[in-house]
């Protein structure tokens, strides 16, 4: 948090209280679709584990016959076509730079599920719906997206980040004071495996104790070669000397697991969040990772996507294919299909 930048933060409160109240009294127009909807978001820039969550869930509703439908701004990708529509098919792939990262790697990890980018995520639902079969929308990245109705609220809060009313933007990564969390219906402890999850769940009840609260840990479930996509094992660098390079909005959480999960990372790379890699960046990280010894480097499954896919490296290169697990993952469903099973039939 920059202690400097606090006056601008009150004015960004400010700015934020006067556009929830025009919302709730009607002056900005909230529209609902025919489906129900469900927003995956979080309260800061990034970095709390939204994604993963958004395909956890698509992947739990697919399991149980629903058919969900992927509603996103696509944020980071160039100038184009103001709506996009991923049809569901194997196989499936979609240019980064085109549609964003995000959506980028949702398409590849669910490619059963109809993903339409726009930033009207009302015009967005709509298309889904005339177009595919859906009975229910994931709103990402939606908790401040108030244009849209849903009748599920899931925020997922990563406890190595600091939830605190005095890091509001610009100060801080809040793009809402921790009251907002009063609107959740389920919220979601992200990176409970490296600490601070009691503190925070319980900081969590006291702003809204109807609010279920779940913890959940990021696994590593493999590797992806960046170059074919295909399974690299793990235990071929296993103690050996690495480096590691993401530009997410949390990197040190990511360089954090990979020594949880026992890796020697001998050097780090941290780029702005939805980064596209340059040839620069590549001769980079490259001299980085030889003057270091390392023999081989690492990065994330959304980095994966923003790596120009020529890039034939001297040293290789692969992405950690995380698993998103929540302790008691059967009342996690059950809370959520609850609140949609009674607007399942609705037209």
């Amino acid at each position: 948090m920059n202690p400097f930048l606090t006056p601008l933060a009150l004015g960004f409160r400010l700015g934020v209280a006067l556009r929830g109240w025009a919302y709730r009294s009607g002056w900005f127009k909230t529209r609902r679709l025919s489906r129900p909807v469900v927003s995956i978001g979080n309260l800061t820039t990034g970095g709390a584990g939204k994604t993963p969550l958004v395909r956890f869930i698509a992947q739990r509703l697919v399991e149980r016959g629903w058919e969900p439908s992927v509603l996103t701004r696509g944020y980071g990708r160039r100038a184009g076509e103001d709506i996009i529509v991923l049809e569901p098919g194997p196989g499936r792939r979609a240019e980064a730079r085109e549609v964003g990262d995000e959506p980028a790697l949702l398409a590849r990890v669910l490619p059963d599920v109809p993903i339409v980018i726009c930033a009207d995520r009302y015009r967005a639902g709509s298309v889904a719906e005339e177009r595919f079969n859906v009975d229910v929308h994931l709103l990402d990245d939606g908790f401040q997206h108030w244009a849209l109705a849903r009748e599920v609220d899931v925020v997922a809060l990563d406890v190595t980040q600091e939830l605190s009313d005095w890091a509001l933007l610009p100060a801080g990564r809040l793009r809402e004071p921790c009251s907002a969390l009063q609107r959740a219906h389920i919220v979601v402890l992200t990176r409970t495996e490296l600490g601070g999850a009691h503190d925070l769940g319980k900081r969590v009840s006291c702003v809204n104790p109807g609010a279920e609260v779940f913890w959940s840990t990021t696994m590593l479930r493999g590797f992806v070669d960046v170059q074919n996509g295909g399974p690299l094992p793990v235990q071929d660098v296993r103690g050996e000397p690495l480096c590691a390079f993401c530009a997410i909005g949390n990197p040190g959480a990511f360089f954090a697991d990979l020594r949880a999960w026992g890796f020697s990372v001998v050097a780090e790379e941290a780029f702005p969040d939805h980064h596209c890699y340059s040839p620069a960046d590549l001769v980079r990280l490259t001299a980085r990772a030889r003057e270091t010894g390392a023999v081989a480097m690492l990065t994330t499954e959304k980095d994966m996507m923003n790596l120009p896919r020529e890039w034939l490296s001297e040293v290789p290169v692969a992405a950690c294919a995380i698993e998103f697990e929540i302790a008691e993952e059967d009342a996690f469903v059950s809370t959520l299909l609850e609140r949609l099973e009674h607007t399942r039939g609705r037209t």
